[in-house]
C-alpha cells in the first residue's frame, strides 16, 4: 500500500490537472458562445440562397450550368472537416468512424479533401489519394478561407477529378449534442420550384445562376465549417467538464486512502510503543 507521503503527492498532481481542465472548460465555453453567434448568423443566409434557387427553378433557363450537370459517377470526393487539435471527446473519432464506413461502402474510386489536422493525419496512413488539405483555420475561420476551399472543389469537379462531392462534418445541435452528418455538395441538386408567383429576373436567370451557384458552394462549405467549430468547442467543453469531475472524484478517493494510511501508521506506532513498554516490564 502506498504511503501517506506518496498519496499526498498524487493528490497534488491531480489537483493541478483539475485546475487545468477547469480553465480549459471555461475557455471552451467562451469560444462556444462566439462560434454559436457566428453560426446563427450564417444559417439564415444559407436559407435565403436556397430560397433563391427555388425561385430560379421556376424560370426557363436555356443553358445548364456546369455545377448542375450530372454525369456517370466513377470518382467520389469527400470533403472531411475535422479539428486541428484534440482533447474534444469523441468529436473527431465519431466523424472519422463515419467517414471510414462510407469509404468502405463506396464502390467508386474515393479521394479526399481534408480540412483539419486530425482527419488528415488519420487517413494519411491509408492508401486514399489526397487532392487537397487545409489546416490552421483557427477558432474563428474566415469566409475567405471557405471561398478558397470552394474554388478548389469547384475546379476539381469541373476538371473531372470528381463526379460527386460530399461534405462530411459535425452538425451542431446543442453544447451536449453534436451529430456527424453528410451533405451532397456537387452536382448541386436544384430544388423543385413550387408553383406560385412568377418572378422577373434582371439581368437574366442565366446570369444570376452563374453568379449564385459558386456562391452557394462557398456558403455551404463556410456553414459546415462553422458547424464543425461550434461542435468542436461544445465537445471540448463537455470533455473538460467530465475530466474536472473525474479529478474531483479521484481526489476524494485519494484523500480517503491517505487518511487510512495515516491511521495505519499511527496504529503501528502505538503497537510498537505498547510492545516496547511491555518488554521493559
Amino acid at each position: 500500500m502506498a504511503g501517506a507521503q506518496d498519496i499526498r503527492r498524487r493528490i497534488r498532481s491531480v489537483r493541478n490537472m483539475q485546475q487545468i481542465t477547469k480553465a480549459m472548460k471555461m475557455v471552451s465555453a467562451a469560444k462556444l458562445r462566439k462560434a454559436q453567434l457566428k453560426l446563427n448568423a450564417a444559417r439564415p443566409y444559407a436559407r435565403q440562397l436556397q430560397g433563391v434557387l427555388e425561385r430560379l427553378a421556376q424560370a426557363p433557363v436555356d443553358a445548364i450550368h456546369p455545377l448542375l450537370k450530372k454525369r456517370p459517377v466513377q470518382k467520389v470526393v469527400y470533403v472531411l472537416i475535422t479539428s486541428d487539435r484534440g482533447l474534444c471527446g469523441g468529436y473527431n473519432a465519431n466523424l472519422i468512424r463515419k467517414t471510414s464506413g462510407l469509404i468502405a461502402e463506396t464502390q467508386q474510386e474515393v479521394k479526399l479533401v481534408t480540412v483539419g489536422r486530425k482527419g488528415r493525419d488519420f487517413f494519411r496512413r491509408g492508401k486514399i489519394e489526397f487532392l487537397a488539405e487545409y489546416t490552421g483555420l483557427g477558432d474563428d475561420p474566415s469566409y475567405n478561407k471557405a471561398k478558397e476551399i470552394a474554388q478548389e472543389v469547384v475546379r476539381l469537379y469541373e476538371q473531372g477529378e470528381a463526379d460527386e462531392v460530399y461534405i462530411l462534418y459535425t452538425e451542431f445541435v446543442t453544447a451536449m449534442t453534436q451529430r456527424p452528418s453528410q451533405i451532397k455538395l456537387l452536382p448541386i441538386e436544384q430544388p423543385e420550384g413550387k408553383q406560385g408567383k412568377q418572378y422577373i429576373f434582371e439581368p437574366s436567370a442565366e446570369d444570376i445562376l452563374n453568379s449564385l451557384l459558386p456562391k452557394y458552394v462557398e456558403t455551404q462549405i463556410f456553414r459546415t465549417i462553422l458547424d464543425g467549430k461550434a461542435s468542436e468547442q461544445g465537445a471540448r467543453m463537455t470533455a473538460m467538464s467530465s475530466a474536472t469531475d473525474n479529478a474531483k472524484d479521484m481526489i476524494e478517493k485519494l484523500s480517503l486512502a491517505m487518511n487510512r494510511a495515516r491511521q495505519a501508521a499511527i496504529t503501528t506506532e502505538i503497537s510498537e510503543i505498547v510492545s516496547g513498554a511491555a518488554s521493559l516490564e
